[in-house]
């Protein structure tokens, strides 16, 4: 016997709110993992809960034929980064400053690398740097991008070849954000 889709169990939380947490048991690590390399450890906690509250609000809205809800999660994550987009900046540049990811504790030799890379994002449009790091940070598919940001695979593919442009003129081939995911028939 298969376990409930997404869609399935979401349409079943509208008669059961509690069936609801199976979701949130499902997803909640790996938006806080992405949460967390976007705006740091200490807003994730309150973001990811925002994000399932938001999303158990709104579940009466989800199309339940989709089985997959992750994109969905993505989507309301990315809007509420978006209102912290200030911060996001402010966070990067100060990477950029500092030297690198505070949550990866990298080489010296790598240090560099983070650096430029750090200042390199905050220098992407919003726009382009959302669907970036949900391809490469959060290792969405570009359809599950794309889903995620309410947008055509095209404009996803778009945003990419512009976003990895920026990156490899600033980084050259030492671009940590854009070599592991390019080339990928996603």
């Amino acid at each position: 016997m298969s376990a409930e889709s997404d869609g399935e169990v979401i349409r079943r939380s509208t008669r059961e709110p509690e069936a609801f947490a199976l979701l949130y048991d499902r997803h909640a690590p790996r938006l806080h993992r992405y949460v967390a390399r976007r705006l740091g450890d200490g807003h994730a906690d309150d973001l990811v809960a925002e994000t399932f509250l938001i999303a158990f609000q709104r579940r009466g809205g989800f199309d339940p034929s989709r089985a997959e809800a992750l994109p969905w999660l993505y989507g309301i994550a990315g809007n509420l980064i978006a209102r912290h987009r200030r911060t996001e900046v402010r966070v990067y540049r100060a990477m950029a400053r500092m030297g690198g990811d505070p949550s990866v504790r990298s080489h010296a030799d790598q240090v560099d690398v983070r650096v430029t890379a750090a200042a390199a994002l905050a220098r992407l449009s919003a726009r382009d740097r959302e669907a970036l790091l949900l391809v490469t940070w959060a290792d969405l598919s570009y359809e599950q991008a794309a889903q995620a940001l309410d947008v055509p695979v095209g404009t996803i593919r778009s945003r990419l070849n512009r976003a990895r442009r920026k990156l490899r003129t600033a980084l050259g081939d030492r671009n940590p954000l854009t070599t592991a995911a390019e080339g990928e028939s996603r």
